[in-house]
């Protein structure tokens, strides 16, 4: 009879969910040569070959695959029933691995996850930021963060915020040299910088008028995928911008950005923590949740922040 470790198990399932074995290797916090080792020693006892290995890609076999879909399932029970026993501590500990949008992970960075951790000084947050939405259980992470409304029927939810205040803005230079548009038509007349969507597409900018939701396709000199470059563009006067207020909030309160279009913009689905409800709960995570709980809606912590700060 064939026998094997959890841990071998544990690395097989990392490099095929990884799709290599450096990757694995730094999701598990073990060395490429021991991940490697691993895998051929198991592959030597099954007596069958589970990936297919080039200079460049690494890819499971049909039998790795058949062997993976197993076992899958009940590496998963073994872990749970592990981090069960483990809840009972007093002090959570270990590693949470959280899949978010980059966005959503600089907005509850500080009035969240900087509170999680020094409250917690023996957990690991590990943050992987992806535009694409993911299969958070396949891939391995115990919880997401999103969009509200992106978020899995079959996960369960925790808001962390109410709808996101999105603002058009523009800096005083800008303004100085091109008229503030006064409704959303003018927007043709203005250097627009744009966002990219993981899909590849630009987003469009989206208004509300007379109770109708409005989407426009809008120009300019810039097409990025990252809010913080986008307000660093607006800031040099490089053109309007739709970002959502958290973003801008100093800059408008020290009047180095405003507000056009106010009337028409509309905000965007607040965020939210999930993950799936099959599986039992890590301490760390349920830690997580307590401190979301704490901190309330980050939009009032936001308006806080700027009241304490002396705006």
């Amino acid at each position: 009879m064939y026998k094997s470790g959890l841990t071998e198990l544990e690395v097989v399932l990392a490099v095929a969910r990884r799709r290599g074995f450096r990757a694995a290797a730094v999701e598990l916090d073990m060395s490429t040569t021991a991940v490697s080792n691993a895998v051929a020693k198991l592959e030597a006892r099954l007596g069958v070959r589970l990936f297919h290995r080039t200079t460049r890609s690494v890819s499971l076999t049909e039998a790795g695959q058949k062997f993976t879909a197993r076992i899958a399932p009940s590496v998963i029970n073994i872990k749970d029933a592990m981090t069960s026993i483990l809840a009972h501590n007093s002090e959570p500990a270990g590693t949470l691995r959280i899949n978010s949008s980059l966005g959503a992970a600089q907005m509850i960075f500080q009035p969240v996850l900087l509170k999680f951790l020094q409250r917690y000084p023996g957990m690991v947050l590990d943050i992987a930021t992806d535009g694409r939405m993911v299969d958070i259980v396949a891939e391995g992470f115990d919880a997401g963060l999103r969009l509200s409304s992106g978020v899995p029927q079959d996960m369960i939810r925790v808001p962390i915020s109410e709808q996101i205040p999105i603002a058009v803005v523009a800096s005083i230079d800008y303004l100085a040299t091109h008229p503030a548009p006064e409704c959303i038509e003018d927007l043709t007349q203005h250097a627009c910088i744009c966002a990219r969507l993981p899909s590849g597409i630009t987003s469009p900018w989206e208004f509300m008028r007379n109770g109708k939701h409005l989407k426009i396709d809008v120009a300019g000199p810039l097409v990025l995928d990252a809010p913080l470059m986008m307000l660093a563009s607006v800031k040099q006067g490089l053109g309007l911008a739709q970002l959502p207020e958290w973003y801008v909030r100093d800059e408008l309160a020290s009047g180095h950005l405003v507000k056009v279009l106010e009337p028409w913009s509309i905000p965007a689905p607040g965020l939210s923590l999930y993950y799936s409800g099959h599986r039992h709960l890590p301490a760390g995570l349920r830690a997580l949740i307590e401190v979301i709980h704490e901190v309330g809606d980050i939009n009032q912590q936001s308006v806080l922040d700027i009241s304490l700060s002396g705006h």
